[in-house]
């Protein structure tokens, strides 16, 4: 697991972009309260998705309005049609982790 930042870094109800190890990670503060780690690039076009809202446990592509699901990546509406790769978070400490090996076994 690989230190990405502080909890208080990402407020509740919004994403940040982390680059970790050459791979760019959306990183989401759901409004679930739980953190959330996905492919920092739609699947569709090629768009930051942290630049996008989030709504619940999904992150929206700012540029065509897919959503992704933060839990296992799959697109919730066109035009996307193929799921990001998400990735395990653990917040230890105040502070948050991740793996980049995706949970979904979704590869970019």
């Amino acid at each position: 697991m690989i230190r990405i930042c502080s909890t208080e870094d990402v407020p509740k109800g919004t994403a940040i972009s982390a680059d970790v190890d050459g791979t760019p990670i959306a990183l989401v503060h759901g409004e679930d309260g739980e953190f959330y780690a996905a492919y920092d690039e739609c699947s569709h076009a090629s768009v930051a998705l942290s630049e996008g809202e989030v709504d619940g446990c999904t992150l929206e592509c700012w540029l065509h309005g897919s959503r992704f699901d933060l839990r296992t990546g799959q697109p919730s509406g066109l035009p996307a049609t193929e799921p990001v790769p998400v990735y395990p978070v653990e917040v230890r400490d105040g502070d948050i982790y991740l793996s980049l090996t995706p949970s979904n076994g979704v590869t970019r």
